[in-house]
């Protein structure tokens, strides 16, 4: 074990439970990027043919949870590729082991390891490793947010119609395809978008300045529990439609300035819709 990274937002728990994260999260990241194998297959498809899981996302969860479960043994676990296990201590992990697994297969470097803990339901630690550019994003509730070992805040926010946003799209055609004709009358609104296939990375960018919003539809809380803690301990703000938290019917992330007009923008064009009925 590393060791204890300086946290000022948290006690003793929290401390352990960051360390255990940034240990998991890179033992994961070295996994993957270290261990990829050439010839790399589909293990299995989850909700269309196009949503995939790899042998390595499967790998990496294993890894996950054997290494949090030797550690903490009596705490619960969900996660992307299968774990879930309710725990005794107040304490969950939400893991993504891969997000971003379309691109891993295809050997594009956009694709992290997210590891969140929660003590009673609620986000306090987030930690999302990108192995392929060296960068380990980092928070704890009320600590701030770290890139390495370099606070990070967001973007001053420019007007909408300056903004760079980032967006994701759904496996399910009818789904994406609704996705698109709300991408398609953003454009002509904001200074452009971008579509990186990770939206744990995404929302890590939004917290680097290196976005200024960031919104999807579908996400699970796999995908957006580090990531989202980490926005905002960069300063950004985090939420779902209009006066609700981000769920899976539409996440939005984005510097303070842009998410209320960003936020009313999506409510008009029903990005929180997902196009069948």
């Amino acid at each position: 074990m590393r060791d204890s990274v300086t946290n000022p937002g948290g006690g003793a728990l929290v401390d352990e439970l960051l360390d255990l994260a940034l240990e998991a999260a890179e033992r994961a990241g070295e996994l993957l990027r270290d261990g990829r194998p050439e010839d790399l297959a589909v293990a299995a498809t989850k909700s269309s043919p196009i949503d995939v899981v790899t042998e390595m996302d499967l790998a990496a969860e294993r890894l996950i949870t054997g290494f949090l479960g030797e550690h903490r043994p009596a705490d619960g676990f969900l996660g992307e590729e299968g774990a879930s296990t309710a725990g005794t201590s107040g304490v969950r992990w939400v893991i993504d082991p891969l997000d971003g697994t379309v691109n891993y297969l295809y050997a594009l470097p956009t694709w992290a390891v997210s590891v969140a803990a929660e003590i009673d339901g609620e986000t306090v630690v987030g930690v999302v490793a990108v192995p392929m550019r060296g960068e380990t994003f980092r928070a704890v509730r009320g600590g701030g947010a770290y890139v390495n070992d370099r606070a990070l805040r967001h973007r001053p926010a420019p007007p909408l119609e300056q903004a760079l946003v980032s967006t994701g799209f759904n496996y399910v055609q009818s789904v994406r395809d609704h996705q698109a004709r709300v991408a398609a009358r953003l454009i002509p609104r904001l200074r452009d978008i971008r579509r990186g296939g990770s939206a744990a990375v995404d929302l890590c960018d939004v917290a680097a300045g290196r976005l200024d919003g960031f919104y999807e539809r579908g996400l699970n809380p796999w995908d957006l529990a580090a990531g989202a803690l980490i926005a905002r301990e960069a300063g950004a703000l985090t939420g779902g439609r209009p006066g609700r938290p981000a769920s899976g019917e539409l996440a939005v992330a984005a510097s303070p300035g842009v998410f209320e007009p960003l936020s009313a923008l999506l409510e008009e064009f029903g990005a929180w819709h997902d196009g069948r009925g």
